[in-house]
């Protein structure tokens, strides 16, 4: 339990354990805020047993950092002079940029989650080197930062979204096979190239949607659940118990590479019949539009969505192509799916970026397979889902990476700064690991 002793001022004379009470209850005043939306002092203090002396201390500093504001008065229905209600303040927050080998998809948000951005671009990472990939995602970075300030939000922190391998402590991609990274420093480059102070995390594209769909999704709450990405590469972010399944190294969810067909097509990275071989976008492309393939001089339509929407228009007219190509598609799913629901019992698979643009051609023979091929399917009770966050859920998952340190640690977001509508502006301090 937290001390009902007041929590002093957060001078640097304060020993670490006053100063680590003060940033706990801060955290705790802040999060009940989120959680039950505003409240008055008094209903803060009383709900989580903090003398109101310190609660109004808190309150003081958290409307300092502009992380709360006040808002109308609050009637309790009792006697006395109502309370202001103390609300989450829409002026800090934070961006969640992905990259991947095909788009960019950049997702801004403020402290109350309200969504400011969200933009997604085409973006053919596979004809650029690395260092022209960083400058434009440095660029990306640069206006993303820039709008959010236009509209009067001050960025605390950003976060990127990367198809592979990353090490998080350090931000640097240990590989990504679809972009053709290997041990890229990401957030060194980024924080060369952006204004000195802003928080800059990297991270796997699908363990980023996967707490997306987690917090806001279909499947929001479910504890168990497995999110696939459905790009030219698959991924997938697993969450047990509630919480974001890593692994002793934190490469965990590289599900797009289980080998499932011994023998089979050769995969970007580097070995053989591994699972987005069968139902990765590339592959869908090659055998529904074979007429505008990867690989062919014209290359495929930029956009994935794009590229959906034709496959849709086929399937619609009873193209022969795109109908076996999608049923096998969603036969591989159900493989490969089973095999997860094996190892994870996961209540739910949610079904990402392209697959859930198809999820009604895509789940029933997935759900048929899993069914037929998982152990304890009757027992099990799990079904795929379709997300609806779209191609922009690993960013989104971004910026409430950043959302969640402001949370954790109030103390870390610096004093009084206000945004300043230019290039210039210096964004709010968020420490570092």
């Amino acid at each position: 339990m937290v001390s009902k002793e007041r929590a002093g001022a957060g001078s640097a004379e304060e020993p670490t354990d006053q100063l680590a009470l003060r940033r706990t209850n801060l955290t705790r005043t802040l999060r009940h805020i989120r959680t039950n939306g505003p409240r008055s002092r008094a209903a803060i203090a009383a709900a989580t047993g903090l003398h109101k002396a310190t609660v109004s201390s808190l309150v003081d500093e958290l409307l300092t950092r502009r992380l709360v504001r006040e808002i109308g008065a609050e009637h309790s229905g009792g006697a006395g002079r109502p309370g202001r209600g103390i609300a989450l303040s829409p002026d800090v927050g934070a961006i969640g940029i992905e990259i991947n080998v095909d788009y960019l998809a950049v997702h801004g948000a403020d402290l109350t989650g309200r969504t400011v951005i969200e933009k997604r671009v085409s973006f053919d990472a596979m004809h650029r080197d690395v260092e022209r990939c960083l400058e434009d995602l440095t660029e990306a970075a640069r206006r993303s930062v820039a709008e959010l300030v236009r509209r009067g939000v001050t960025p605390v922190g950003l976060t990127v979204a990367v198809p592979g391998l990353v090490d998080v402590a350090r931000g640097v991609v240990v590989l990504a096979p679809n972009l053709g990274w290997r041990d890229v420093p990401v957030a060194t480059r980024l924080a060369h190239g952006l204004a000195p102070g802003l928080w800059i995390g990297v991270d796997n594209d699908a363990n980023l949607a996967a707490l997306a769909e987690y917090t806001w999704g279909v499947a929001a709450g479910t504890d168990d659940l497995v999110y696939l990405t459905g790009e030219v590469g698959v991924g997938g972010g697993v969450i047990v118990n509630g919480r974001l399944l890593r692994g002793a190294d934190g490469f965990s969810g590289e599900v797009g590479h289980l080998p499932v067909e011994p023998g089979g097509a050769p995969c970007g990275c580097g070995r053989v019949g591994c699972w987005e071989t069968k139902v990765g976008l590339a592959q869908l492309v090659r055998k529904a539009t074979p007429d505008a393939a990867y690989g062919l001089k014209d290359g495929p339509i930029p956009d994935p969505q794009e590229r959906i929407a034709e496959i849709s228009h086929r399937l619609q007219r009873g193209d022969e192509a795109a109908t076996e190509a999608v049923e096998e598609v969603g036969r591989w799913l159900g493989h490969g799916g089973a095999i997860l629901v094996n190892l994870f019992n996961p209540r739910v698979i949610v079904l990402g970026g392209y697959f859930a643009e198809l999820a009604d051609h895509l789940i029933p023979s997935a759900q048929a397979n899993l069914a037929r091929l998982a152990v304890a399917s009757t027992a099990a009770r799990c079904n795929f889902v379709a997300s609806h966050l779209g191609f922009t859920a690993a960013a989104r998952g971004g910026a409430g990476v950043v959302v969640e340190r402001m949370i954790e640690d109030p103390t870390a977001v610096a004093l009084g700064t206000r945004p300043q509508p230019d290039h210039a502006q210096r964004p709010l301090l968020l420490a570092g690991p």
